[in-house]
């Protein structure tokens, strides 16, 4: 596209250009989209003390620009981007995330999503450790922060320039990047976005070696669908360029010491163990097919002869060779992709296209629990998701819970507006997602997620509410990601009790729980269900990403005496902290800044409406069978249960009987699990932080203590 299109800009602002010290730049930027205007904010101790950076900071200020009665479209909503202190150290692996909050379409409630490229730490060394905007533009608009130049600029972007973030991308490369294109990062969204509750956001990085605009996704809850409804088009942002020295260590000889020796560990352990960098999050696909856990026909069996189809091998052939680090210096490199794939389908069939991915969750809720299995068609869902503005793990899980509800006859092709909508059908599924970017067809209702689904099925179709309820793979109103947890009570509390919904990256306990039987009773569930989300929390407070903590482990890990927390990272991260911000912590201290900020996320969900042990409930997909072909896929294992932990004999039993017996017992797990959890989290009986808790924590602000009082 030509660089003649035109741009009226229609406001700006000069500010002063400011070092980063010791991992922060100590100042926050405002905008509001309706006045036109720019605010400069300082970070107060408080916000530095108790909520570190990243997702801290954002709840902060989302905290304190919206209401009870604030609803994701209204004008006081907020989308805020952080990076965190540790966010941009070239030198520490996987230090580029940003993590994204707002009021979510789906849930209702505060959302947060993390994601790579470079837009985090370029936005800090661009002067400002979060952003924050407000209000809606009368029509769409760009937002520029030049950190090279100190000008913050809003303007009309031409309109020839389409919502495609590998154009719009392309576009202000061509149009800033002078100096170089890798100077500049990009957010935006696409067309589906304006069309569906779960659109994402698109945050872009430059890859020298293949001179392409590359992107991953803040994905989760609808931050996409907020972003287009406040019509922004774009965030551009332009850095100085980056060096360790950038984001001003408190003790450069430490970070540089523990950076290099955990690079070094990476690159010697990697090719032995997961070939993150090689094959990326693909290896998950037969590793969970081969435990039972890889989502089938939305999620009722774990496993499959053909799960191979998309596993490892088959990426391996597909994506292009080369360095995938989705930030500077990351030596896990997992961001990988694929040249010159031929799209099957769409406005741009037949062209050869870049891809970016898939990674394991996008291969699973878009292929196998649509009961697909076919490596070239995830590929053609990634691109068009990506590229019109999908979250793909809602993508699949809604499409999958429509297949089942049609196969079921709980819908019909006449509902279907002529979409035969079985698993497996391929050609179906991707006409979805065209028809949400364009907002026609069933694709419309697809694209409110399950939990709208499920009242519009209800309502208007007469649908069985019950039976949705137990099928429809939703919790809190976002849709699950992408493991089976039936046979696994910890990971059943991993999804129900995350803040946000069901989501793995609080606690990802299926493989301690189910296959290494680390944590064999309550009391030791509930420990993993404190200490896993504190310290996955802690990341998203600092900017880093969480696969070089367990993802790519040290080689004599398995022998330490608490394998599962990887203790060697956990000190080596105590120690980045430290080494940046000047702050001295060891491991505890670490889960203490991430109780301030998990409580606070809770109580934040009060405020909401929402956070008490009710909001906790999943489905019962998610603990158990729910149909009788579900239970006859297991029979064996189910009736062992009975027999071992119920001490009835299924053999005197109907299949129903027995179903409904193993129903109870699951049932009443699950609210055992919930009272364990709350209480070592200091919570009562009804999922609320007490007061005391709140004090100790340091966040009794006078709102906060009000608002606590309520339920005490």
């Amino acid at each position: 596209m030509s660089n003649s299109l035109t741009n009226q800009i229609i406001a700006s602002h000069n500010y002063e250009l400011n070092r980063v010290h010791h991992g922060y730049s100590n100042r926050t930027l405002k905008v509001d989209l309706k006045r036109k205007a720019f605010e400069i904010k300082p970070v107060t101790d408080i916000m530095k003390d108790r909520f570190i950076g990243g997702k801290g900071f954002d709840l902060y200020l989302l905290w304190h620009a919206v209401n009870r009665n604030t609803k994701w479209d209204s004008p006081e909503n907020e989308i805020c981007i952080a990076a965190g202190p540790l966010g941009g150290t070239p030198i520490c692996p996987g230090s580029g995330k940003s993590i994204v909050t707002a009021i979510s379409p789906l849930t209702g409630n505060v959302i947060d999503s993390n994601v790579g490229g470079y837009f985090g730490p370029y936005h800090k060394f661009a002067g400002f450790d979060a952003l924050e905007i407000q209000e809606k533009a009368d029509k769409e608009v760009v937002i520029i922060i030049d950190g090279l130049m100190g000008t913050l600029t809003m303007e009309y972007p031409p309109q020839e320039l389409s919502n495609e973030a590998y154009e719009i991308t392309g576009y202000y490369h061509r149009k800033l990047g002078k100096e170089s294109q890798r100077d500049i990062s990009v957010v935006c969204s696409g067309t589906a976005a304006k069309h569906t509750f779960f659109g994402c956001l698109n945050f872009s990085w430059y890859d020298t070696a293949r001179k392409e605009v590359r992107i991953k996704q803040a994905g989760r809850g609808g931050i996409g669908t907020v972003f287009s409804d406040k019509k922004i088009k774009a965030i551009v942002v332009k850095s100085p360029k980056v060096s360790i020295g950038l984001n001003d260590p408190a003790d450069s000889e430490v970070l540089l010491r523990i950076g290099r020796a955990h690079s070094s560990e990476i690159r010697e352990v990697d090719p032995n163990q997961n070939e993150m960098s090689t094959i990326g999050t693909t290896h998950l696909v037969t590793i969970m097919d081969d435990y039972d856990l890889l989502p089938i026909n939305n999620f009722k069996f774990g496993r499959h002869k053909d799960a191979w189809k998309m596993g490892s091998e088959e990426y391996r052939k597909r994506f292009n060779p080369g360095f995938d680090g989705c930030w500077m210096g990351c030596a896990v490199a997992c961001a990988h992709c694929v040249k010159d794939f031929a799209l099957m389908t769409g406005p741009k069939k037949g062209e050869k296209v870049l891809v970016d991915g898939p990674e394991y969750e996008t291969i699973s809720s878009c292929g196998s629990n649509c009961g697909i299995f076919d490596a070239d068609h995830v590929i053609e869902a990634n691109y068009w998701c990506d590229t019109y503005g999908l979250d793909t793990i809602s993508v699949g899980t809604s499409i999958a819970f429509a297949m089942e509800c049609y196969e079921k006859g709980l819908i019909t092709k006449e509902h279907t507006k002529g979409l035969e909508l079985n698993f497996r059908n391929k050609d179906a599924f991707l006409e979805l997602i065209h028809q949400m970017a364009e907002g026609e067809g069933f694709g419309i209702i697809v694209g409110k997620g399950v939990r709208k689904m499920k009242e519009i099925f209800h309502k208007e179709y007469g649908a069985d509410r019950d039976f949705m309820n137990d099928i429809g793979m939703e919790a809190k109103g976002l849709e699950f990601s992408q493991y089976i947890s039936k046979e696994s009570l910890a990971q059943q509390g991993g999804y129900g009790l995350a803040l946000k919904g069901p989501q793995h990256d609080e606690a990802w306990l299926i493989f301690l729980d189910m296959v290494q039987n680390y944590m064999p009773d309550f009391e030791e569930k509930a420990e993993a269900l404190h200490w896993f989300p504190m310290f996955r929390t802690w990341f998203s407070l600092c900017g880093l990403c969480k696969l070089p903590w367990n993802d790519v482990q040290p080689a004599d890990n398995k022998d330490t005496p608490e394998p599962a927390k990887v203790m060697k990272h956990v000190k080596w991260y105590s120690q980045y902290f430290g080494a940046t911000t000047g702050r001295p912590i060891d491991p505890d201290g670490m889960i203490k800044m991430s109780e301030v900020v998990y409580n606070f996320q809770r109580i934040f969900g009060l405020k909401m409406g929402y956070g008490t042990r009710a909001d906790d409930h999943i489905p019962y997909r998610a603990m158990g069978p729910v149909t009788e072909e579900e239970y006859l896929s297991r029979q064996e294992r189910y009736d062992n249960q009975l027999k071992e932990l119920l001490d009835v004999n299924p053999a005197t039993m109907s299949t129903t009987q027995k179903m409904k017996t193993l129903r109870r017992y699951r049932e009443e797990r699950y609210e055992k699990l919930k009272d364990a959890v709350y209480k070592r989290r200091g919570w009562t009986k009804e999922g609320i932080p007490r007061l005391e808790k709140v004090k100790e924590l340091g966040i009794d602000f006078p709102d906060v203590v009000e608002l606590i009082n309520k339920y005490q």
